[in-house]
């Protein structure tokens, strides 16, 4: 019985794909994944199979065919926020392997030029917590969007604190990428993709990593 792979593909550009990830992909049978993620390589010859809701039917393909070499690849980093966690809940973690990628925040940092350790990471993406604690205790604050908890929704509910520096990376690694960089009244009068990345520094946080 064959281990399958969780792969991850980086920020979206294949040139911030590892090597290692590239050739999983390319010596796989069965190739899972989101649609932009799967387009995003040569897949002719492989079986696709792709992501929509249907995840328990995912699991059931997987554990029907572990004759096959199968790669489910994910967005960014296979530990941040992936289907790796939906995964490791269905499967024992001896029956599949993960080959990390870059996440999206980690890019955005490097962009930016900060260190992503000094502040507190995390995400907005289809759940909700209190960012704006977090914002006031740590220098660093890196965000996951969504379609509801948007930049400018974000930018509404700090736009009283003036001293706040907010940056909004928009298709991240692609060549139409775009950065935002302004207070948080500035960037809640703007408009942005759905999806993408908020970096929020208080330069009164204390620098510290709040976990």
């Amino acid at each position: 019985m064959n281990k399958f792979y969780v792969v991850g593909v980086g920020p979206g550009n294949p040139e911030y794909v590892l090597p290692i990830a590239k050739k999983t992909i390319v010596d796989s049978e069965v190739v899972i994944g989101g649609k932009r993620n799967i387009e995003s390589f040569d897949t002719r010859g492989k079986e696709i199979i792709y992501i929509k809701s249907q995840l328990l039917d995912i699991v059931q393909y997987i554990k029907a065919n572990r004759d096959k070499k199968i790669s489910v690849i994910v967005s960014g980093d296979t530990g941040f926020y992936s289907m790796l966690g939906f995964i490791s809940n269905n499967f024992e973690r001896d029956e599949y392997i993960v080959i990390p990628g870059i996440s999206s925040i980690q890019y955005m940092f490097s962009k930016l030029g900060i260190m992503w350790n000094e502040g507190f990471i995390g995400s907005v993406h289809g759940r909700n917590f209190d960012y704006i604690e977090k914002i006031q205790s740590n220098k660093f604050v890196g965000l996951l969007t969504d379609g509801t908890n948007t930049p400018v929704e974000i930018a509404s509910n700090i736009k009283e604190m003036d001293f706040i520096i907010m940056y909004v990376g928009e298709n991240l690694s692609y060549d139409n990428e775009r950065i935002t960089k302004g207070s948080p009244r500035e960037i809640a009068e703007g408009n942005y993709e759905k999806l993408n990345v908020v970096v929020i520094e208080n330069p009164n946080g204390g620098g510290k990593k709040d976990e």
